[in-house]
């Protein structure tokens, strides 16, 4: 009887091990998922920066586009992975997860480094597009599914979006906003080569990227007990925001306040219209735990950047601590 137990100990601590090991791995494959991610985002925001400057378009409108959106390629590289797998909950939670990050934790800690102030008429036109953006994503998630007609509409607005975006940089009469716009872009090589394979590179490492860390994500919610809407929300969703926080947070502290909300909004916009849009269409989407209580939060940031942007006025250390505070509410609501 005592062999029997003994055995029985033995297999249940053996399984208790193996399972310990089976989170410490998908740690550890997140972790990487998010390095290659970060990487790839570098490497295609400075490559494709590069590339558009060289084929002409203004500093300005390249910071408003090619690097909010480049900011952005973590959550498309992600949404889509998840979505071919079946994940919608992680397709869509990184989609609103990430939205709600940027405005309530990477504005947040922005204005704690250096109090914001926008004066781009560009920017300020932004900000009402994503309310509605997100307005619309909120009323399409009604039935929790994101079919491929609901994704071409959603490319579709993309493109009316992008190509309103282009006219107003163009009319955008401010020199220092051009000039800060032109300060702010990343680096680039002066080879041709070097611009492509970077872009090049980039792809491929957030490819792997988001394989890596849908994978890595999916295992630790399990072995942990934890749904994969939650991982999408929160994990995924702040993992993929890192280029955004870097980039908005070396903006601010520049006192380049109209690049740091700029990236914020921009990046918000293309989640919603691009990558929810690319991901549904390549595979139809269905969140089952993904709540209607996060699709609201995700509109009252939405709705908070309203009056931060189209007012211009200050956004002081103080707003920007509740912001953040607001952010770590949400996410231990989530674990409650």
């Amino acid at each position: 009887m005592g062999l029997v137990l003994a055995r029985r100990r033995h297999g249940w601590s053996g399984r208790r091990r193996e399972g310990v090991f089976a989170v410490t791995a998908a740690l550890f494959l997140t972790l990487l998922g998010l390095i290659l991610l970060y990487g790839g985002a570098e490497g295609l925001v400075r490559g494709s920066s590069a590339l558009a400057l060289r084929l002409g378009l203004s500093p300005l409108l390249v910071g408003l586009t090619v690097v909010a959106f480049g900011t952005s390629s973590p959550e498309l590289a992600v949404s889509v992975r998840a979505a071919l797998a079946g994940q919608g909950d992680i397709a869509l939670g990184n989609v609103v997860g990430s939205n709600i990050a940027n405005v309530a934790l990477i504005l947040g800690v922005c204005a704690l480094a250096r109090p914001l102030r926008v004066d781009a008429q560009v920017v300020r036109w932004d900000a009402p597009v994503l309310f509605a953006t997100s307005a619309l994503l909120v009323v399409l998630l009604g039935d929790r599914v994101l079919g491929r007609a609901e994704g071409l509409a959603l490319c579709a607005a993309l493109v009316a979006y992008l190509v309103l975006s282009v006219h107003l940089a163009r009319r955008e009469p401010s020199p220092g906003i051009q000039e800060e716009f032109a300060q702010a872009l990343p680096a680039a090589p002066r080879r041709l080569w070097a611009e492509v394979l970077l872009v090049v590179a980039g792809l491929g490492l957030l490819v792997l990227g988001g394989r890596f860390l849908v994978s890595g994500a999916v295992t630790v919610a399990r072995g942990l007990g934890l749904s994969e809407a939650f991982i999408g929300l929160t994990v995924v969703a702040v993992g993929t925001s890192l280029p955004e926080l870097a980039t908005s947070l070396v903006a601010a502290l520049r006192g380049e306040a109209d690049l740091a909300v700029g990236n914020v909004v921009g990046s918000n916009i293309f989640n919603v219209l691009g990558v929810a849009g690319l991901a549904s269409v390549i595979h139809p989407m269905t969140a089952n735990a993904l709540g209607r209580f996060d699709l609201w939060v995700m509109l009252a940031v939405a709705a908070v950047a309203l009056p931060i942007v189209r007012t211009g006025h200050r956004v002081s250390r103080g707003e920007g601590a509740l912001l953040a505070v607001g952010y770590f509410a949400y996410v231990g609501w989530l674990l409650a």
